[in-house]
């Protein structure tokens, strides 16, 4: 009887748990309903008791329905579906909002009180809010306008779906305004007002979309096929809509502040939510179980979980953690794998390994030298070829000059350690065709390293003709090539090195303390145009130099005049005459006609000595800038003033101070002559260095006389002595050419003409 009893009430126990879901479950408190339904109802939500929920914005209620099935409810109107601790989220079901109509167009009045239902909801101002990650906001029509706001209408979100025909809802529709469309909602957002408005009078879609609905649903569980046009309105069109929840509305370090209501447990950690509306708790690692309940997070026992928790050797659970030790004779860390080797055998493992490892090292390092030393050789045998190298041995094996063959070549290594590695601090100058550097080669000699900036087919060629001609030059106002390197990436050229830079630093950029007085402008211009001359006359083939500028004449420690970048240049054979070229120069320095035609002559370097000449006498440059900054060409404006006897109005005011007017006017004509645009008409270059030869011989009789006339003849044969000395004095009453003066029987191109 005793027995039957406790059977009798074993059983109603398990009846009761089974209708009211309480048990000992870990995840609520002690004596508190688990479950609703299928719903499982953790803490810190709560049904039946108040003390079974945080607080009251926890407290969820569980009714019977009709059908003897228990109901979970969120909110009055809202079903709560799932409740996740680790995800922080309720989800709930809320009733669409929908717009149907009749035959006439208007909104149909039949079956309901009103067919236009516009939702309102509101989470309140506790921890809820509606998730922007999970949930999307979403409308299905023909001729659909939804919009959403919030409570205080802050901020609003909509979308407008179209279609003429009946469109197919799926999965898989990619619902892009097309019998539906959706949109992102904001985050933190807390209240839902969804309005719909149709904005035809809906007949031509009545057949098959007599409504149109508007909802918010969770992004994982939208099917669209559930929502076809076709379909109307019921009380059970419930969404699935995920609300995210916080434990209180505060950040980490505020609820730590007040301990009294810290929602934690231990061995917890606070967590600020994603959508920065408050804090979490979640169980510290190693721990599992309700972080919000004060003994909710629990010790895993890793040890019976080895899937999750590997171990190769004995397991032993700790607070948080396991140890894995490897049984006796093993080594290693029991989670990552055990060995079975001995000390001994360790010891030589490692002793072999180490020794193997330097072998290893030594060889590779041995092999490495070996592959790089090929490598560089492969890489310079490349460069040679791709800078020219073959193109400067054809021209070696052709040429009947033995200056080429003279020529050093030098290695990529002696002329990176010359410049120092290229170094920026060694640039002399930069131009077109590349950079120069200062550079000290092994033997102490100064030399300047003309870098190459391209190296396109038509560069190389410059570069190799400017290596043949300056090979062969052998005059004392050219700059004298030294060698080349052709096994770097780019070109090198190596020069003679020129200290005193160029002739356009001392013209335009003006030096205060060594002003470019009257008598080295004329030394200048005479060493210039005898360096021409020699090219086109006296060389053993003509050259033409094609880029004549102030640029491109350096002054040496002496300031004696040296030309320079052969580039451009060309030779010609004894019977040509011209050279037909695609044009190129530098702008105020061309020769019209070789623009015109195409066909550069000897007398086109006359031209630009002559804008050089020009340059030289009133210090302005080829392209020059008035008061009212409008830009004008040197040449045409100095032959205009020539034209018009004011050439003084342009002429250097240190000249026109300081030296014979003559001697100024004889070089102003010279240079217009030089400017002429017929070229035909201007005169050659070696009668350009016989006439300025002549304006300096003039210059220096005129001094004697005037010596002689103060100081008689022991004077006289006093300065004679310091010219026979080669004197270097740069006064206008004391000038000594250093060149070889040609007889002063020469004609003057022009006559002089008094201004």
């Amino acid at each position: 009887m005793i027995l039957q009893r406790r059977v009798f009430l074993l059983m109603m126990l398990l009846l009761l748990a089974a209708v009211t879901g309480a048990t000992a479950n870990p995840d609520v408190r002690d004596g508190c309903q688990e479950r609703c339904g299928d719903v499982i109802v953790p803490y810190p939500f709560g049904i039946g008791e108040q003390r079974c929920a945080m607080n009251a914005n926890f407290f969820l209620d569980c009714n019977s329905t009709d059908d003897g099935h228990h109901e979970l409810w969120f909110r009055e109107d809202m079903p709560a579906r799932n409740i996740s601790l680790l995800n922080g989220t309720v989800t709930v079901g809320i009733l669409a909002s929908f717009d149907c109509y009749d035959e006439s167009g208007r909104q149909s009045r039949q079956s309901r009180k009103s067919w236009l239902f516009n939702q309102s909801i509101s989470l309140g101002s506790g921890p809820f809010t509606f998730s922007d990650s999970r949930n999307m906001f979403t409308a299905v029509g023909c001729d659909t306008i939804s919009m959403a706001t919030n409570k205080e209408a802050t901020s609003g979100f909509g979308c407008l779906s179209l279609c003429t025909v009946n469109a197919t809802m799926s999965k898989e529709n990619s619902c892009l305004g097309s019998g539906c469309c959706h949109t992102a909602i904001p985050k933190g957002l807390k209240s839902l007002n969804i309005t719909l408005q149709s904005f035809r009078n809906h007949t031509d879609v009545l057949e098959f979309n007599p409504c149109s609905f508007a909802f918010l649903e969770d992004k994982d569980s939208l099917d669209l096929s559930d929502w076809p046009l076709s379909r109307t309105p019921t009380y059970l069109d419930k969404s699935n809509v995920v609300i995210e929840w916080v434990a209180q509305n505060e950040t980490c370090e505020e609820a730590r502040a007040n301990k009294s209501s810290y929602a934690c447990g231990i061995n917890t950690n606070c967590s600020y939510s994603d959508n920065g509306q408050g804090y979490r708790c979640v169980c510290n690692a190693g721990f599992e179980g309700n972080p919000y309940l004060e003994q909710g997070c629990q010790d895993i026992d890793e040890c019976k979980d080895p899937e999750r928790y590997t171990c190769h050797g004995k397991c032993h659970n700790t607070i948080g953690d396991y140890e894995c030790k490897c049984s006796h004779g093993m080594h290693g860390d029991g989670k990552v794998g055990c060995g079975g080797f001995g000390i001994i055998t360790i010891i030589i493992s490692v002793v072999v390994g180490v020794v193997g490892m330097l072998l290893l090292l030594i060889g590779g390092w041995w092999l490495y030298k070996i592959m790089e030393k090929r490598k560089s050789i492969k890489l310079k045998q490349k460069f040679f070829r791709q800078n020219g190298g073959l193109l400067l041995q054809q021209q070696l094996s052709s040429s009947d000059q033995g200056g080429i063959s003279k020529t050093k070549v030098f290695s990529s290594e002696e002329l990176e350690t010359a410049t120092d590695g290229f170094n920026v601090n060694r640039i002399l100058g930069q131009g077109g065709q590349g950079t120069v550097y200062k550079g000290m080669l092994a033997d102490g000699v100064i030399v300047a390293v003309k870098r190459s900036t391209m190296v396109s087919e038509e560069n190389l060629e410059g570069f190799i003709n400017e290596v043949c001609i300056l090979s062969q030059i052998n005059q004392r106002n050219i700059v004298r090539i030294l060698g080349c390197c052709l096994e770097a990436e780019v070109p090198l050229l190596v020069y003679e090195f020129i200290p005193n830079g160029t002739l356009y630093e001392y013209l335009h950029r003006q030096n205060e303390e060594f002003p470019l007085s009257w008598e080295m402008r004329l030394q200048i211009a005479v060493e210039t145009a005898g360096a021409l001359s020699y090219l086109h006359s006296a060389a053993s083939i003509p050259i033409y130099h094609r880029d004549i500028k102030s640029t491109n004449i350096l002054l040496d420690n002496k300031y004696r005049a040296k030309i320079a970048d052969f580039g451009t240049s060309r030779s010609l054979s004894v019977d040509q005459t011209h050279l037909t070229t695609n044009v190129q120069g530098t702008y105020g320095y061309l020769d019209p006609e070789y623009f015109w035609s195409s066909q550069y002559t000897d007398k086109s370097d006359v031209y630009s000595f002559g804008v050089v000449l020009a340059e030289l006498l009133t210090r302005q440059k080829a392209i020059l800038t008035n008061e009212s900054r409008e830009r004008k060409n040197l040449a045409a404006h100095f032959v205009l003033l020539m034209e018009e006897n004011r050439i003084f109005d342009i002429v250097d005011a240190q000249i026109k101070e300081h030296c014979p007017k003559e001697d100024v006017i004889g070089v102003a004509n010279i240079a217009m002559r030089c400017l002429n645009l017929n070229g035909k008409k201007r005169p050659t270059m070696k009668q350009v260095t016989s006439e300025l030869e002549r304006i300096i011989q003039l210059s220096q009789k005129k001094d004697v006389q005037q010596n002689n006339e103060e100081a008689g003849q022991g004077i006289m044969a006093q300065v004679i002595s310091v010219w026979d000395g080669a004197s270097t004095s740069i006064t206008c009453s004391s000038f000594q050419v250093d060149q070889d003066l040609s007889s002063s029987d020469v004609e003057p191109l022009v006559p002089f003409k008094t201004l």
